[in-house]
């Protein structure tokens, strides 16, 4: 069996990083200038590392899916960015950073990844407030901070309801820095396609331009990938229209391992579904359960009258009302992470106490800390989220409780990378929500932002020179090298086919019905049989997408449908590889939930005897299953235990 090498330094776990810098190989400023890097992707990671490396004086390609790198689907994060500066005093450190993150990813994650994620927080936050990211400050000038679920600290920096987009903007500053100096050369409106390999090592990218419809090839000397993560499979998801999985998917299928599929997050702070005409759902941010609580109603008369509509939440008495994170997780409350919280609301709507017509919903009510702090401090807070919440569903959640339930958001799984974030190809790198490093079965809230910008800022920057630094005598890369050739010629093959097939299908209605196979199959909870029948279905609609597709316009023009049914190809392909990798792990933990593996309280049940790894999946060829090989994590410096969030 192949061996799987992470290339964990050796040392004691707060010593790890520091040695790896002390001793890794360089690249001198002169040198740095011969070396080109492809960056697929200007969210946080790829904007964050696209604008470091160029000032490191490497030459960039920087590639937008979107026309500006300000609308990469970071700024929809809202709730904030973990550190562990303790400035509230209230026992923070980075061991405990690690800890929670290490517990909330339900032990299935590198100890050396999370520990450095640690480490790194705290200079991401100078860094940030630097370029003027407008962090809410206290009354005496002092960084503001907030809970987050999984903590019993505040160590969450937030700017109002809108953080994601002040870190992208500080991001996009430093990158346009970047543009305007000649270092990075933009290229918006592009989609990655293909990576193409040259004696086994990554050395550039196809490109769609999705103005011209033109492919376009692309070389230089290690290429990163930092596109995201792949839930929009489940097509109603809280990730923005054009998020997807692609150039991952396709990095894959060129030998590159893919890392815990099964693991996506289920957030448990969402608008509820409102139609059958949905495209994708709206995230509440997880900040809200800082001060809203979570409620249903304790008697099943009520619950029958909200559904119908001939009682609101505020006719239900306090003494009537279950606030049953309170209930069964006295430690953590609503704060308890979003796995638990997620699967306590399903409990409760199964059992017939939602909320809503549709019966799936719970209240996220704020009317105590209204009471407590008053309606101004409220709104100070949450201004922008409370107003979103009522352009979305025209109630005013300052008078009425809000309305919420779990819904897709995203993937802890992605591209297999080692210590120095490189994947199993040599010179391909995954950074961000593409690769599967640092969260293990769950992801805390706050953590992604925390995840991308270290990646991105703090940890590519001297990884990738370890790669580089035998690379400096390598001249550049033409274009017309077969290799480039014959991935052009796959890509214009593969678009040609698509165009042929002139079925009656649209991409939509066979994307919807991908999206009810995954949420029935492979969703909040999963068993052996559905996740059986779930693979055999996917493969009976990939036959059908390949066979009845129907796709308008030109394939050599802009074509929006043609894009996204390219996604969709890759989508239904990923979801079987989560079926898969579902079924293989017979157990729950984080994110992933076997109703065969629970405990008597209906709680997660972990088997570390048998699966206390990575599951590393390798591409075997079209339609073959499958191979994994398998990362063992070996904790030597925390003991997993069952996570406990009541005591």
């Amino acid at each position: 069996m192949t061996e799987i090498n992470s290339k964990i330094p050796q040392g004691p776990l707060a010593e790890k990083w520091s040695n790896y810098k002390a001793h890794q190989k360089l690249v001198n400023p002169a040198n740095k200038r011969r070396l080109d890097v492809i960056v697929v992707g200007t969210g946080l990671a790829g904007a964050s590392a696209a604008a470091s490396l160029a000032e490191m004086g490497f030459n960039v390609l920087n590639f937008c899916i979107q026309d500006s790198p300000r609308r990469a689907h970071s700024i929809a994060a809202q709730g904030g960015i973990n550190a562990a500066k303790n400035y509230q005093n209230d026992g923070d450190s980075v061991y405990r950073l690690f800890y929670d993150t290490i517990k909330g990813g339900d032990y299935r994650a590198r100890e050396a990844n999370v520990y450095r994620l640690a480490e790194v927080s705290n200079s991401i936050i100078d860094q940030c407030v630097a370029q003027g990211v407008p962090f809410a400050r206290e009354y005496g000038g002092l960084l503001d901070n907030r809970s987050f679920g999984g903590a019993q600290v505040s160590r969450t920096f937030y700017a109002r309801g809108q953080t994601g987009q002040q870190l992208l903007l500080g991001a996009y500053s430093a990158l346009s820095r970047q543009i305007g100096l000649g270092k990075v050369k933009m290229y918006t409106r592009h989609e990655m396609l293909d990576v193409v390999k040259i004696d086994g090592r990554a050395r550039g990218i196809i490109a769609r331009n999705l103005i011209t419809g033109k492919v376009e090839r692309f070389a230089a000397h290690a290429v990163v990938v930092a596109t995201g993560g792949y839930v929009n499979t489940f097509f109603l998801s809280t990730n923005a229209m054009a998020s997807n999985g692609s150039a991952a998917w396709q990095c894959y299928k060129k030998g590159a391992y893919f890392a815990n599929p099964c693991m996506v997050q289920i957030h448990p702070t969402c608008v509820p579904v409102h139609g059958d005409y949905q495209s994708k759902l709206t995230l509440m941010s997880e900040s809200l359960r800082n001060d809203g609580r979570i409620w249903v109603p304790k008697k099943l008369e009520d619950a029958k009258a909200l559904q119908a509509g001939t009682k609101k939440g505020k006719d239900i008495p306090e003494a009537d009302r279950d606030y049953y994170l309170e209930r069964r997780y006295p430690a953590f409350g609503n704060l308890v992470p979003r796995d638990v919280a997620s699967r306590a609301a399903k409990e409760r709507c199964d059992a017939g106490f939602g909320v809503n017509n549709t019966g799936l919903a719970v209240f996220l009510d704020f009317s105590d800390a209204i009471n407590r702090l008053g309606k101004e401090v409220v709104k100070a807070k949450y201004g922008n989220l409370f107003d979103m919440y009522e352009e979305i569903t025209n109630d005013d959640p300052y008078e009425t409780p809000m309305m919420i339930y779990p819904a897709l958001h995203y993937s802890m799984g992605g591209l297999w990378v080692d210590y120095e974030l490189m994947t199993s190809i040599p010179g391909l790198f995954a950074i961000g929500e593409a690769n599967f490093s640092d969260h293990g079965a769950n992801r805390l809230g706050a953590s992604a932002l925390m995840q991308g910008l270290a990646d991105g800022y703090f940890v590519l920057p001297y990884t990738i020179q370890n790669y580089l630094s035998d690379q400096i005598q390598v001249p550049r890369f033409s274009t017309d090298l077969p290799e480039f050739a014959e991935a052009e010629k796959a890509i214009n093959a593969r678009i040609a086919k698509l165009m042929g097939i002139q079925g009656k299908e649209s991409v939509d209605s066979i994307h919807k019905k991908l999206g009810h196979i995954m949420w029935e199959h492979i969703g909040m909870a999963r068993d052996a049989k559905g996740l059986e029948e779930a693979i055999q279905m996917l493969k009976d609609l990939k036959k059908e997408f390949w066979t009845n597709v129907h796709i308008p316009g030109k394939g050599d023009d802009l074509n929006v449908e043609l894009e996204k049914a390219l996604r969709l190809a890759d989508f239904i392909e990923i979801g079987t590889l989560m079926a898969h990798d579902a079924l293989d792990r017979a157990e729950s933990c984080g994110g992933h939930f076997r109703t065969e593996h629970q405990t008597e309280e209906g709680e997660a049940l972990r088997h570390d005897d048998k699966f206390m790894y990575v599951s590393c999946w390798e591409y075997q060829g079209e339609d073959k299953d499958p191979v994994m090989l398998k990362e063992d994590l070996n904790y030597e410096f925390v003991v997993p235990q069952t996570r406990n969030y009541k005591k």
